[in-house]
């Protein structure tokens, strides 16, 4: 017999493995709503097709002794369980599916480290909760993976739809603030007993820009979650520092041929202090510089977590020493560590539609681990014209009231951000 085929971890993966907690575990949430009922066994064979049809996606981590150099993923002809589950409907289903999404990671010891819940909701409509190990996977990879299982299930075509076209931009010098400086650290709130991630969904109204603008809906997006941050400090007492906001910038096509794991790199965006507390003449300007500093940063060439993860991982010494070097660097690294993660998903690339009777999607979220130092995340996806925004916080940071204060920030900041140049 054959024995499966391995690959060697990516430095992505390998850095999230030797950081894992069991407090609050590494799993990417999607939360995807449809306004009718799904056929059980429809959606397990769909789902499953889909899941062969992108054989990447049907890993576990291969079983190895202290001494091993590396991590490796171990390829698997089939699931090693049943990955999509119907929990019984009532009151409750929603909000315990959302719950379980937070707190129970897919074990990478199984293939594949994602789970599928179909929760039904009242008059038949329907909600999937997919629940992705992201020591492995991405929440883009896994909204392909969904979009594939759509057209099996639906039989109606799920290609994505072409992204915009803008034309390229000429080199522009902009007044960036250092990122040599310790970032603020988000204000502790009122924060909860046990440990774990919080969350809050909502849907808002896509911000207006004018025609022409400078700036697009994810710098829009950048700056409203750093005014929300710097109102939310000034709130509780916290002296003005500069902001950092890590980017998440993802290049993968989204058809079929988009490679399936954790592809995105993160770049950091900074504000300085006197930056947001500025007027609201001022929002124009600040918009400007804000889209200067993304376009730079998106056309930087750079490994996916910077050239110092590379050397963390390379494979010179045992795989348990480099563990316990990289979360000794971590604790260390933690006061300059970014203030807070923005996930801007942007407009969702595929229909999700599932035939005549379940159909087609109408709200997307997804939200990202929140653990400390940062102990907030904002994740942000835009689906039938409306933007679909999660806050997901560190309980040891944030309360759920403390969650609907930031919410109501986040929306006020926003409609400013609407201020004609």
């Amino acid at each position: 017999m054959t024995p499966p085929a391995r690959i060697p971890f990516p430095v992505v993966d390998e850095v999230s493995r030797h950081c894992l907690q069991e407090e609050e575990p590494e799993t990417v949430h999607i939360e995807v709503h449809l306004p009718g009922p799904l056929d059980p066994a429809r959606m397990r064979k769909a789902f499953t097709e889909a899941l062969h049809r992108h054989p990447r996606i049907l890993m576990r981590e291969a079983a190895g002794g202290w001494y091993r150099r590396r991590y490796e993923w171990e390829l698997t002809e089939n699931p090693d369980v049943e990955v999509v589950s119907f929990p019984a409907p009532g009151r409750n289903a929603l909000r315990d599916a959302r719950t379980r999404a937070l707190s129970q990671a897919p074990p990478l010891s199984l293939s594949p480290p994602i789970r599928l819940e179909v929760v039904e909701e009242a008059h038949h409509s329907t909600v999937l909760f997919l629940t992705i190990n992201h020591t492995a996977l991405d929440g883009p990879a896994c909204l392909r993976i969904l979009a594939t299982a759509a057209e099996i299930y639906g039989g109606k075509d799920n290609s994505p739809t072409p992204a915009p076209i803008r034309p390229p931009d000429p080199p522009q010098s902009t007044d960036t603030p250092s990122n040599w400086t310790r970032p603020a650290r988000v204000a502790p709130g009122t924060p909860e007993k046990s440990p774990g991630n919080g969350l809050l969904v909502t849907e808002l109204p896509l911000p207006h820009r004018p025609k022409g603008s400078p700036y697009t809906v994810n710098d829009q997006l950048m700056v409203t979650t750093a005014l929300t941050i710097a109102h939310w400090n000034r709130e509780h007492g916290q002296s003005p520092r500069p902001l950092r906001i890590t980017m998440p910038v993802d290049d993968r096509p989204r058809d079929m041929t988009m490679p399936i794991g954790n592809g995105t790199r993160l770049v950091e965006v900074p504000f300085s202090p006197a930056e947001l507390t500025s007027k609201p003449e001022d929002m124009p300007d600040l918009l400007r510089r804000t889209a200067q500093r993304t376009r730079a940063l998106k056309s930087l060439t750079r490994p996916q977590l910077g050239h110092g993860a590379g050397l963390l991982t390379a494979p010179v010494t045992p795989v348990t020493w480099r563990a316990a070097l990289t979360r000794g660097l971590r604790r260390a690294a933690a006061p300059w560590t970014s203030t807070t993660l923005l996930s801007n998903i942007g407009r969702i690339p595929y229909p999700l539609d599932f035939g005549e009777e379940a159909g087609r999607a109408h709200a997307v979220w997804f939200s990202a681990p929140a653990r400390m130092p940062r102990g907030l995340t904002v994740t942000t996806a835009s689906t039938a014209g409306r933007l679909h925004l999660a806050l997901r916080w560190s309980r040891t940071l944030l309360g759920h009231g403390d969650g609907h204060h930031l919410r109501d920030l986040f929306e006020h900041y926003l409609h400013t951000t609407e201020a004609a140049p």
